[in-house]
């Protein structure tokens, strides 16, 4: 239909409902490529502080004579962070939804989450007591949320229902590979504290610019959502689990699942070393770590893509938890080495196709499609706080019974609970 200048050419102007509308054009490889190359640089300064770098600079300066006060230490200062994270998330998402920037909507908070997360990874490596390296990761950490709750928007902003899974399964596979590149650059490079937290600054920049830079974020003109103010933003903290059901199972299902994950992982190399008492714990990590890493990939990126062609996404939800139990409950009761091995591929089998699927499976349960960058940030806290708290918590339940059989089995049991929240999702198949 033209219009009365006859010229069809010209574009309408935006309106709420085509912000609100779902995508339905497919992004291409370029698209997928680049946002690939952010999450893999956001996972790899993430992921080798917390693995590495972290727990042996709070080891140096703590000075603990047993490992667990080691861990309660750590564990403390990644609950700080954790506490931050609850604001963080729904606050970018609520922001970003309403930025009218002629960049876009969610690329001035990329833009601003990647600066500050590096800046404060670089002054994290200069700290000397437990107070300074507190505070700088607690900053890390908030601008690490500030930068995933932008890039997650991106999804329901720009990728259809019929290709979030595999889209999704970008997120995850780079995470998996995050896990052992920081790892083996920081140990094979021989780099000290601030070393190694340079190098993780510089590949998150440098791996995200592409994204940033070349991809484009539909510019919001004034006036299509609400101002936002203290009282709509604390009245958007509260999505009721009794008029959106789906939303709240998923929530939960989302919390319980990554909960039990965490108290699976988080203490790993304790386990190891104090555990199993194998002779190279160091080696035997990598070695786990490296058969996850596998299975994570296959499944994040071969089942995400299976969910999109079948249209399923709370069957793939369902049976990854209960593969993550069964991993959990094999370390509880069958605690040899090579039952760790087949428990590290059931855990990334299951673990990579959670994380795919279950990102697309939150995109499709959103209350409302215009606060989507909010709502996402909720669904986000329970990807971030669980595994802030699971050290500390972790640590607790080992010290009280003087092992690590109960630790695992509390893992299995909450990703069966997690399993059983997803069952109760009705409005997605």
């Amino acid at each position: 239909m033209s219009n009365v200048t006859g010229d069809a050419s010209i574009p309408a102007p935006p309106t709420q409902e085509s912000f609100a509308a779902v995508p339905t054009r497919r992004v291409g490889g370029r698209w997928i490529l680049f946002f690939a190359l952010s999450w893999f640089g956001v996972w790899i300064a993430q992921l080798t502080p917390v693995q590495l770098l972290l727990p042996l600079q709070v080891e140096k300066y703590l000075q603990a004579t047993d490992w667990v006060e080691n861990v309660l230490g750590f564990g403390l200062i990644s609950g700080i962070a954790g506490a931050f994270a609850l604001l963080a998330y729904p606050l970018t998402g609520a922001l970003s939804d309403r930025t009218t920037s002629r960049f876009g909507r969610r690329r001035p908070w990329i833009a601003l989450g990647t600066s500050g997360f590096a800046a404060s990874l670089l002054l994290l490596g200069l700290q000397t007591s437990l107070l300074g390296i507190g505070i700088c990761w607690v900053a890390a950490s908030t601008f690490f949320c500030v930068l995933t709750a932008a890039l997650t928007a991106a999804i329901s902003d720009q990728v259809p229902v019929n290709q979030r899974g595999y889209v999704s399964g970008w997120i995850s596979a780079p995470q998996a590979i995050g896990i052992i590149a920081g790892l083996v650059l920081v140990m094979a490079l021989g780099l000290g504290t601030f070393g190694g937290y340079a190098l993780m600054a510089g590949l998150l920049v440098a791996l995200g610019l592409p994204f940033l830079l070349l991809i484009p974020d539909a510019v919001l003109p004034q006036g299509i959502v609400a101002p936002l103010t203290w009282r709509t933003l604390l009245e958007g903290l509260w999505i009721s689990p009794r008029k959106h059901p789906d939303f709240g199972w998923t929530l939960l299902s989302r919390v319980l699942v990554n909960l039990g994950n965490a108290f699976g992982t988080s203490l790993l190399l304790y386990f190891l070393m104090y555990g199993l008492k194998v002779d190279d714990a160091e080696s035997s990590l990598i070695v786990l770590t490296l058969v996850y890493m596998v299975f994570v990939i296959i499944a994040s990126l071969w089942l995400g893509r299976l969910s999109d062609k079948w249209g399923r996404r709370r069957a793939f939800v369902f049976g990854s938890s209960i593969l993550q139990a069964a991993a959990a409950l094999i370390l509880a009761f069958v605690p040899t080495m090579g039952a760790a091995t087949f428990a590290a591929a059931l855990l990334g089998l299951g673990y990579g196709c959670f994380l795919s699927v279950d990102q697309a499976l939150a995109t499709q349960v959103l209350p409302d499609q215009l606060s989507r960058g909010k709502d996402l940030g909720i669904m986000n806290i329970a990807l971030t706080v669980p595994q802030a708290f699971a050290p500390m918590l972790g640590a607790l339940l080992v010290s009280a019974v003087g092992g690590f059989t109960l630790l695992f089995v509390v893992s299995g049991v909450t990703a069966l609970a997690g399993a059983w929240a997803v069952s109760r999702v009705k409005g997605v198949r």
